[in-house]
């Protein structure tokens, strides 16, 4: 009988700027985001694209031109989930893993200018409202992942636009 191995999984850090306003929340990095060291990192999640769209910039190819789209619309990132033992990328296997979260109060305390949370994916949100006491506005957006079927390009433009 074959027994299925799991290791410890560290998320990334926080990726936020002194003038952040917008904190978009995700779950738990995927396997290709671990993969390529950063947020999103699989080249079939919209993130990238959608952010691109929303404000009509080019699409950002590096870590480095990532990291300065969202320093330019003032946005964080960061996932609800610090560390787990998840072996895969699938936020159901998530939920059900050994985790620990991220220390999203003392990211908020520290960062007064963070006015709203976008979570990206019902895992995130639903996290995020059970185990936070958050003041500022928080709104659930459908997953970016490809495998997420009811992923809402208009409302993630909107949330983004009127952030």
């Amino acid at each position: 009988m074959k027994t299925e191995q799991h290791t410890n999984n560290i998320g990334f850090d926080a990726l936020i700027f002194d003038d952040s306003e917008l904190l978009i929340l995700g779950s738990f990095p995927s396997v290709k985001s671990r993969e390529n060291f950063f947020y999103y990192g699989n080249p079939r999640n919209r993130f990238w694209k959608i952010l691109a769209n929303a404000f009509d910039e080019k699409l950002p190819q590096t870590i480095s031109e990532k990291k300065e789209l969202c320093r330019k619309y003032k946005i964080a990132l960061w996932d609800v989930f610090i560390e787990s033992d998840l072996n895969g990328s699938s936020d159901t296997s998530l939920s059900k893993s050994n985790y620990q979260l991220s220390d999203i109060t003392s990211l908020l305390k520290s960062h007064k200018n963070i006015k709203k949370i976008l979570c990206n994916g019902a895992l995130a949100y639903n996290t995020l409202i059970k185990n936070f006491d958050i003041k500022i506005p928080i709104v659930k957006l459908h997953s970016t992942s490809p495998a997420c079927v009811t992923f809402d390009a208009e409302s993630w433009m909107n949330n983004l636009k009127n952030a």
